[in-house]
């Protein structure tokens, strides 16, 4: 499934349009970015409340293709400014990281 399609069957709001709309490997789900660096997988998507630039490069680092914003948490400029520049997709939900990493789980299980 690609990161519009996830963004739509989670419901999720899209914050950009400055991504590549890429098929997804897989998903990670941690707020200790150190973890996210050591386990993530290139192409897959990052699951957390971590909302700030910092998310970005690590998710740069990485090549994670997407970072799902969980519990509604505010989206500072510098972060969508930053993942704007590196073409990592952002998405804004209001449901908590268990919630939607069920869900993905669910949507990539199936593709």
């Amino acid at each position: 499934m690609t990161i519009r399609e996830i963004a739509a069957a989670l419901g999720a709001g899209i914050l950009h349009d400055d991504f590549e709309d890429k098929d997804l490997s897989g998903a990670y789900t941690s707020d200790l970015l150190s973890d996210v660096m050591a386990h993530a997988r290139d192409g897959g998507a990052l699951i957390t409340i971590q909302a700030h630039k910092n998310t970005v490069a690590v998710a740069t680092l990485v090549d994670i293709a997407v970072i799902i914003i969980c519990n509604s948490r505010p989206i500072p400029d510098d972060m969508l400014d930053a993942a704007k520049e590196e073409g990592i997709a952002l998405l804004l939900t209001k449901e908590n990281q268990f919630t939607v990493s069920g869900k993905l789980y669910r949507l990539l299980e199936k593709t």
